[in-house]
């Protein structure tokens, strides 16, 4: 997928253990240092990568960093404009904060937890005066995008604060607040309403409350987007919408058939692949954020809330192996729409509801993530040629077939006409898996995962679940394969036309390695050493994913 490090990888996702403090590493992103795993309440520092606390709602998401502050939001969907940008600018970008009221900085949670089989996030401060809890909550049910912090009084008597400073345009724009009445916020378009019990004020584009909770007592914070202002949404039921989404969450990892090893680290994996779905559609985006950096202080930071064919292809296969086929069903007649009955025409990535043009922009008021600039959306990978991606989506349209075979209609179509068009591209140089902005060339995976599309498509011809010219498609496996091995062995490449290797070709998904050499490692000389010391996944470290 576009420009991606190696480190945002779903393989890094694990479960936390009750009590314990979410890191990145917990979430599924990027980790570039490690959180303590224990009581935090002197550790200061917030808004980094690792400390974001990552919600959603099968639509868009949240991230919440230590201090209780969401970082970032998209409130209409997930590669809309943000209203909180902190995650990739300052406090002036765009925030939520909602803790006890500190005379220094915001004190950070003592601890951490998700509530178990759900994507409710819980946060726990221990205070002089007592104890108090945070939960947050985007509710998977109804029309109105929300936002749900409900805080709980467990001991004592705190007080507490919350800071609403929303700005939209990605941390650009200083909105109109009211709090006369039922508090809005206007952002041109849409609006922000925010509901509570306590007492809220209004002043320089922020909305602000302070409220104190003893033990047994809540009170909740609701903010709904809506596109309507002279239709305001229905005053909301934080604590039924809390329900219904815990019950969501339970009830649909309930339906998980994985009995393996490390199964609260898969689960705790499928609900935050789950939470990666577009509900209305069935597209499944790459990543919930923009621009967080490969690297602090690095240049390759690229939009990556988009529904990547290669990446999505790899979460149905996931789902699939778990049980869960209506995904992969959801994501089969999203693909189906956006190649539109004209695969000639098929992209590596498309927004949520199919859109093709993602023009790459640079909003140049952002520092980045601790400095990291600049600050993108969009992304002009769209218009790649990844040769790759057929291999990929053969493979779970091909393994979606096997477990439901009322799908054969659907794709066997689909995998027809994917493997026709593939036969005169499979032998072109491409962008490949790295994406690499500069010129195409030569790539041993592009070979091998072409090789998976014929090698799927044959086997759906041969059960009578497609059509197509078997033979044929027969005799091309045989030539993709023998091109593959001919090129493993070569030397890392930058020139144009020739091959670059992929270090280790692996053997193709659900597939038997096919000889000694079609799977053998590669280790030409000292340079691919070191880059083999750093290899993750299926590679070794080819050209930089977004480099020349």
């Amino acid at each position: 997928m576009s420009e991606h490090s190696p480190t945002r990888t779903f393989a890094n996702v694990h479960s936390p253990q009750p009590g314990t403090l979410l890191t990145g590493s917990s979430l599924g992103l990027p980790q570039q240092r490690q959180a303590p795993l224990a009581r935090t309440a002197a550790v200061r520092s917030v808004g980094r990568i690792e400390d974001q606390a990552f919600i959603g709602s099968t639509r868009t998401s949240a991230h919440v960093d230590r201090d209780g502050t969401i970082t970032w939001l998209c409130p209409e969907r997930f590669d809309g404009p943000a209203i909180f940008t902190r995650l990739l600018g300052g406090e002036e970008h765009g925030l939520w904060r909602v803790g006890p009221v500190a005379a220094g900085p915001a004190p950070v949670a003592d601890r951490r937890r998700y509530l178990p089989g759900t994507l409710v996030l819980e946060s726990t401060w221990i205070t002089r005066d007592g104890t108090v809890q945070l939960l947050d909550v985007m509710p998977t049910t109804g029309d109105a995008p929300h936002v749900v912090r409900i805080v709980r009084g467990v001991s004592g008597r705190i007080t507490m604060r919350s800071l609403l400073r929303a700005r939209p345009g990605y941390g650009r724009h200083l909105p109109h607040v009211s709090a006369d009445g039922r508090a809005r916020i206007d952002l041109e378009p849409g609006h922000l309403w925010l509901d509570t019990t306590a007492p809220i004020r209004a002043g320089d584009g922020d909305l602000v409350s302070e409220f104190a909770v003893s033990e047994g007592e809540t009170v909740a914070l609701t903010l709904t987007w809506s596109p309507d202002a002279d239709a305001p949404p229905p005053l909301p039921d934080a604590s039924g919408l809390l329900k219904e989404t815990t019950d969501f969450w339970r009830d649909w990892i309930g339906q998980s058939t994985y009995a393996g090893p490390h199964q609260d680290a898969v689960e705790r994996s499928l609900i935050t692949l789950k939470a990666l779905t577009y509900a209305p559609t069935g597209a499944i985006v790459a990543a919930a954020t923009t621009s967080l950096p490969e690297e602090l202080g690095g240049i390759r930071n690229w939009d990556y809330r988009y529904c990547w064919l290669r990446d999505s292809a790899y979460i149905v296969e996931a789902f699939l192996s778990c049980g869960f086929v209506d995904e992969a069903r959801a994501w089969i007649d999203w693909l189906r729409i956006v190649i539109g009955g004209h695969p000639e025409r098929l992209q590596i990535m498309y927004g949520v509801a199919g859109e093709r043009d993602l023009p790459e922009t640079v909003l140049d008021w952002l520092p980045g993530h601790e400095c990291s600039a600049p600050v993108r959306t969009g992304n002009a990978a769209a218009k790649q040629l990844q040769v790759d991606v057929y291999g990929e989506v053969i493979s779970a349209l091909y393994e979606a077939q096997l477990r439901d075979e009322s799908l054969a209609p659907i794709v066997g179509p689909l995998v027809t006409d994917l493997a026709t068009c593939l036969e005169d591209l499979w032998s072109h140089p491409d962008e490949g898996i790295w994406e690499v902005r500069g010129p195409r060339r030569h790539f041993v995976h592009s070979k091998v995962m072409a090789w998976v599309a014929y090698d799927r498509a044959i086997k759906l011809i041969s059960a009578g679940h497609a059509e197509g010219p078997a033979e044929s498609w027969r005799a091309l496996r045989e030539e993709i394969h023998a091109e593959a091995v001919r090129h493993a062995d070569d030397a890392p490449s930058r020139r144009a036309g020739g091959h670059q290797p992929v270090c280790v070709a692996p053997a193709p998904p659900g597939g038997r390695r096919r000889g000694p050499r079609a799977h053998r490692r590669v280790d030409p000389h000292p340079a691919a050493r070191l880059r083999l010391r750093h290899a993750v996944g299926l590679a070794g470290q080819a050209p930089r994913r977004g480099c020349p």
